[in-house]
């Protein structure tokens, strides 16, 4: 096989240059060192460790190579996924919950050079004997420190235990790491550290809304009208407030949708999907989506209840005002509320209009297709139906996502209703497709 060079990796990204935290990641880990990489979420930690790991993969290896672990499922996918975008030739494979484990055992049967996955599913795939690891020499624990948060540290010591070949250990963590267990075996890695507050935050905004309303809604209500069609992060400290809200917002005429732990993992999947491709330009979420999600550059994040602590506000936060851009934060107070003491400073006071101006609906809508990669759909099939049966410009398609069994495509939602009425008869590439909106 032949090895693909990084220009032509950067070029599949459509990145032009690497930042300064992806250099000294490539550097440090090519160097033949242990790296411990402390960087905030959103700084392209991803590309950092994907390219040293992919120039220490040996094409003639017909084994896994690079294991890589991170705390969730959405994360795991968005890695494979970036991977899959370098189009390197070596083949990758994701592992995580929520769906049968046959699915594993027929994708580990030719193994890939790297595999992907949560520290539970590669946990049980070690013990079930499906997956065999004596041939990995490089690992990654991204995000490790939510992944010992999130009570993962007695499966990550079991699989550090089986990596009886490793060479190489790069740890990403978003917060300032004071203790490493033993288990990882890291020794005098190199640290490189870009958490400096003062940098990653220099273009945020934080204000506070004082609502007159024990109860609040209408005080979020009238902001995310003041804000208009700005994209949004709402965050809720309980699932149940995450529905609530969202179901008030939407009899209000506000367009918005709702993600968090408790929702099934394709549930999960098509909220995301649709908030990245402007279906829904509000996301009401709780504290799982403040880290590892591929989501776009968010405007504004709007803390409908507080945090805990100062490192679950820094990771909310964290969402916008990432790299060059600018951004926003909002705290709903209620009238007697206490500003949290590890908030400083002064924060002022942002004041509502009297009157309430819904934002425009979105552009895009969201149909939901049967069809999929196992079934030789791809996305330059999508766009041509859609334009030729559907009677849409290419300009009216939007982003679209391809998975195994079923696809997502955005549609110009002005136009939609008579997209579907147009194709309910037609063929997908000579195949019979449910298409639907994605509810």
């Amino acid at each position: 096989m032949k090895r693909i060079t990084n220009d032509q990796v950067l070029k599949n990204l459509e990145i032009t240059t690497l930042n300064e935290m992806q250099n000294a990641s490539i550097d440090a880990l090519l160097a033949e060192k242990d790296v411990i990489l402390l960087s905030p979420t959103g700084s392209g930690k991803t590309i950092g460790f994907l390219l040293p790991i992919l120039e220490l993969l040996d094409p003639e290896v017909s084994h896994i190579q690079a294991l890589i672990i991170a705390p969730s499922r959405e994360l795991v996918l968005q890695i494979e996924n970036v991977f899959k975008q370098m189009k390197t030739g070596f083949k990758v494979n994701s592992c995580y919950g929520g769906h049968s484990i046959k699915i594993e055992t027929n994708n580990l049967t030719e193994p890939p050079a790297v595999l992907v996955g949560t520290p539970g599913r590669i946990d049980d795939l070690l013990k079930r004997q499906i997956l065999h690891l004596k041939h990995v020499r490089t690992i990654v624990l991204d995000e490790f420190d939510k992944s010992l948060e999130l009570g993962f540290q007695d499966e990550m010591s079991y699989i550090m235990n089986k990596l009886k070949g490793l060479k190489f250990r790069f740890l990403t963590s978003a917060t300032n790491l004071v203790v490493i267990p033993d288990f990882v075996g890291i020794k005098s890695p190199v640290r490189l550290d870009y958490l400096d507050s003062s940098k990653t935050n220099a273009k945020l905004e934080v204000k506070q809304v004082v609502a007159d309303e024990q109860d609040k809604l209408d005080t979020l209500f009238k902001l995310i009208c003041k804000l208009g069609n700005q994209s949004m992060l709402i965050f809720m400290n309980q699932r149940d407030s995450v529905e609530r809200i969202c179901e008030f917002l939407s009899e209000k005429g506000i367009f918005a949708t709702f993600y968090h732990g408790g929702l099934e993992q394709l549930d999960r999947e098509r909220a995301l999907i649709k908030f990245r491709n402007g279906s829904s330009q509000i996301l009401i979420t709780t504290d799982l989506a403040s880290r590892g999600l591929d989501v776009p550059e968010i405007e504004s994040i709007i803390h409908y209840n507080l945090p805990q602590n100062l490192e679950a506000f820094t990771h909310r936060n964290g969402r916008t005002a990432r790299m060059n851009a600018v951004g926003a934060a909002y705290l709903i107070f209620e009238k007697d509320e206490d500003m949290p003491e590890f908030i400083k400073g002064k924060i002022p006071v942002e004041k509502l209009p009297k009157n309430d101006v819904l934002p425009p609906k979105p552009v895009w809508e969201t149909l939901y297709i049967s069809k999929g990669k196992k079934d030789k759909i791809n996305k330059t099939d999508i766009v041509g139906f859609l334009c030729k049966m559907g009677k849409l410009e290419k300009s009216e398609v939007g982003l679209i996502d391809v998975k195994d069994n079923f696809s997502y495509v955005a549609v110009n939602s002005d136009k939609v209703l008579d997209v579907i009425q147009l194709i309910k008869n037609e063929k997908l590439k000579n195949q019979k497709a449910k298409i639907e909106l994605a509810r």
